[in-house]
């Protein structure tokens, strides 16, 4: 299934490099948000890693989705900067994309699409991806979180290029700077993720892993 964030094709397999000012985190977190929103200004395809792009801070981004999500009545929490490394279907080739994650709390569903509606519009992104915490067993529940920890960007890379049917079902994914893999993936793709986590190297027993409802939310 093609899923899109920001500028390319992807699953959101998303990596939490660094906290507030960009510090990077060696650890996950112990206790988690309400809500989740993944953003970025990007509006560039990026298919060179190389490329100076990708070592944006998104200092001012970062202030400015804060900004936006306090506006909007809702309470902004951390922010972490994220690495992604995508294949695109379009090109035949991996892509590159910098972008954040955004705590959000004291938000409805309602709430939080329409945040996520105002940024995409804001920064002319195809859809912002967020993710709403909830009990496993709830009727709104629809994807996973993981995190899970040993990977590295070059593995990754690796990985996605060498295995088609990870690459086309989920599309990417992105590594932490302390090498924390990042997951937001379908419910039903639960099985293939583990597989492709397991394939990468990581302890799945080491992989904490949380569930909500996803939801891709394009400009109103």
């Amino acid at each position: 299934m093609k899923r899109r964030f920001g500028t390319v094709v992807t699953v959101c397999v998303l990596a939490a490099g660094a906290a507030g000012t960009g510090t990077a985190q060696a650890a996950p977190r112990t206790a988690a948000p309400q809500a989740e929103i993944f953003a970025t200004s990007n509006t560039a395809v990026i298919t060179d890693p190389a490329d100076p792009r990708l070592k944006t801070r998104l200092g001012r981004f970062d202030r400015e989705v804060r900004g936006t999500i306090r506006a909007q009545g809702a309470r902004a929490g951390a922010s972490r900067l994220l690495d992604g490394v995508f294949w695109s279907s379009d090109l035949k080739q991996t892509t590159y994309e910098r972008s954040r994650e955004f705590d959000v709390d004291r938000v409805s569903a309602t709430g939080l699409h329409h945040i996520a509606g105002v940024l995409a519009k804001q920064y002319r992104q195809e859809s912002v991806l967020t993710f709403r915490y909830l009990p496993r067993t709830a009727a709104g529940t629809n994807a996973v979180d993981i995190e899970a920890p040993g990977i590295d960007s070059w593995r990754l890379h690796d990985a996605l290029v060498a295995d088609p049917a990870v690459r086309d079902e989920l599309g990417g994914g992105s590594v932490t700077l302390g090498g924390r893999l990042i997951l937001v993936a379908p419910l039903k793709d639960l099985a293939l993720a583990r597989t492709f986590v397991t394939k990468l190297g990581a302890d799945w027993k080491k992989a904490r892993v949380r569930y909500g409802a996803e939801e891709f939310v394009s400009a109103p």
